[in-house]
C-alpha cells in the first residue's frame, strides 16, 4: 500500500509529498499525525538543509482536509478535540521547523491544504494554482493558530475577505495579496522551486536559522525568546560560518559553509 505522505532526499534537499492522487491529496488525520514525525526526522538529519512540500503530481496540492472522515473523526465533542489537536501540531511543527520550509504549489490548494501551505515559510506557486479557505461553506470555525497565520501573511481586512466568503482565489490574485510568494509558469514551476531550494543550501545555515528564529519571535511578539535569540546573535560571530564567509570575500570566492 502506498503512503499518503512521504519524503525523499535529493543532495541537501528533502522534499514531502502528498500522496492521495485519486483524492486531490486531501488531508486524512493519520496524515496530519506524520507530518510532525516527518519534520522531526528532517531537523536532525544534518544533511538536509532545505525542505519542500508538495502535491505528488502537478493535479492538486491538496483540497484540504478530508471531509469523508468528519463524520466519524469529528462526530463529537472529544473526537473532534482530538482531531484539531493533531491538526494543530502539524502546522506548529510546520511553523516552528527551524530550516526553510517551502510550499511548492500547483493546482488546488483548499482549506487544509492553504493551512499547511501558510504554516511554510514560503509559497511557490505555478499559474494553476487555486486557493481559498472554506470553513464558512461547510459551517465550521478556523481555528485560532491557523487564522494568525493567514492574518499575518494577507492582513487582516484580506483575511476576513478569504474566510467570510469562502471564494476561491486564482494565482495571480493569491500573489498580488501576499498570499504566495513567486507565481510560475506550469512548466518552470520545479525547475525554479528547486533552484531557490539550492541556493539557500549554499547560504549560511547559521545565519538562516537565527533570522528565522528572530522572524518568529517578532511575529509571536514575545520577549520570553530573547535570551535565546541574544546567544544566536553573540555565537554567530564565534561560529566557523564567519570566518570563512568573510575569507570567502576577501579571497573573491564563494564560501563552502558548514552545513
Amino acid at each position: 500500500m502506498e503512503q499518503s505522505i512521504f519524503y525523499s532526499k535529493t543532495e541537501n534537499i528533502a522534499t514531502i509529498y502528498l500522496n492521495r492522487p485519486d483524492k486531490k491529496n486531501a488531508v486524512t488525520l493519520d496524515m496530519w499525525k506524520e507530518i510532525p514525525k516527518i519534520l522531526a526526522e528532517l531537523e536532525y538529519d544534518r544533511e538536509v538543509t532545505v525542505v519542500i512540500i508538495r502535491g505528488i503530481n502537478d493535479n492538486a496540492f491538496s483540497a484540504g482536509a478530508d471531509i469523508t472522515e468528519f463524520t466519524v473523526e469529528r462526530g463529537n465533542e472529544n473526537r473532534a478535540m482530538n482531531y484539531d489537536n493533531h491538526l494543530t501540531l502539524a502546522g506548529d511543527a510546520l511553523e516552528y521547523f527551524p530550516k526553510p520550509l517551502i510550499a511548492m504549489v500547483e493546482g488546488t490548494c483548499i482549506g487544509g491544504g492553504c493551512e499547511i501551505a501558510l504554516a511554510c515559510d514560503l509559497r511557490f506557486s505555478s499559474e494553476t494554482g487555486v486557493f481559498g479557505i472554506t470553513p464558512a461553506k461547510i459551517g465550521l470555525v478556523y481555528g485560532v493558530p491557523q487564522t494568525k497565520r493567514l492574518v499575518q501573511v494577507v492582513g487582516a481586512s484580506r483575511a476576513k475577505d478569504i474566510l467570510f466568503s469562502s471564494r476561491f482565489i486564482q494565482a495571480n490574485e493569491a500573489y498580488n495579496i501576499a498570499l504566495i510568494d513567486r507565481v510560475y509558469k506550469s512548466d518552470e514551476i520545479v525547475d525554479e522551486t528547486y533552484k531557490y531550494a539550492r541556493l539557500l543550501s549554499g547560504r549560511s545555515q547559521t545565519s538562516i536559522k537565527g533570522s528565522k528564529k528572530i522572524i518568529q519571535s517578532i511575529l509571536n511578539e514575545s520577549d520570553k525568546d530573547q535570551e535565546e535569540i541574544d546567544r544566536i546573535i553573540l555565537n554567530s560571530y564565534l561560529s566557523p560560518d564567519i570566518k570563512e564567509g568573510v575569507a570567502a570575500f576577501t579571497e573573491n570566492r564563494s564560501p563552502n559553509f558548514s552545513l
